[in-house]
């Protein structure tokens, strides 16, 4: 396919309670190998540039991993990649077919706020490009504008990371806000399916997963999109 995508992560790594965070392995993982493996290229940035910080409970722990999480973290590239990523401000999107937000319960610190992450995401929401988020990832959609200054998911359907779940997670009073209730008071149209069950959504070029399990889903939607895209701009240029 030869697209090019650009994924922006957290670099956040401690939640209100003191307990580390970060990126969620699986909600990176699942989705870098959906894409590898299409033949698209991957530039891999996070908010404030340098090593990406991990949730622990993602990568360590009792519970077994998706296969995609030890497959990454064996893969000398991926984590020469995650140990070197580009300040999203110096990311040069000219070139960039979809953008696409990582969850972690880091993302609900330092996506927000993010001037560069919002103006990038703007900027290719306006070109039609596709805009892309999984879990907690959508928390960097909420300072997002589009060109008439409403906010970017404003009467779309989109979903995220809900109250329920974070409730069940124990993490409501760790977390700076929730995502769900933020989603719905900039008009976004949030739909939600049971409690951690694979859930994600196209609403046009914005594409968004409910939680781990939809990550590899949103990838999936999101070289349908590429695809219709470019058969889209090939019909163009044959006229």
């Amino acid at each position: 396919m030869g697209a090019h995508i650009l994924v922006v992560a957290t670099s956040h790594n401690v939640m209100n309670d003191g307990h580390a965070t970060g990126v969620w392995a699986e909600e990176l993982a699942a989705p870098y190998y959906v894409f590898l493996d299409s033949g698209a290229t991957i530039t891999l940035a996070s908010i404030k540039g340098g090593p990406i910080p991990f949730d622990p409970r993602s990568v360590n722990g009792g519970e077994p991993k998706p296969d995609c999480v030890m497959r990454f973290l064996a893969d000398r590239a991926a984590m020469q990649a995650v140990q070197t990523t580009t300040p999203v401000e110096r990311v040069d999107i000219s070139t960039v077919d979809a953008i696409f937000l990582p969850g972690g319960h880091g993302t609900m610190w330092d996506l927000p706020g993010s001037k560069a992450l919002a103006e990038k995401i703007a900027a290719l929401d306006a070109g039609g490009k596709i805009v892309a988020a999984v879990c907690h990832g959508p928390a960097g959609l909420t300072d997002v504008v589009n060109n008439d200054g409403d906010p970017l998911v404003k009467g779309r359907r989109v979903t995220a990371f809900t109250n329920s779940e974070e409730e069940k997670v124990g993490l409501t009073k760790a977390v700076p806000f929730l995502l769900e209730t933020k989603l719905r008071s900039l008009g976004a149209d949030f739909v939600a399916a049971p409690d951690f069950q694979p859930h994600a959504l196209r609403d046009g070029n914005l594409i968004t997963g409910q939680n781990p399990a939809s990550s590899e889903q949103v990838a999936q939607l999101i070289l349908e999109a590429l695809e219709a895209n470019r058969v889209k701009a090939a019909e163009v240029a044959a006229e």
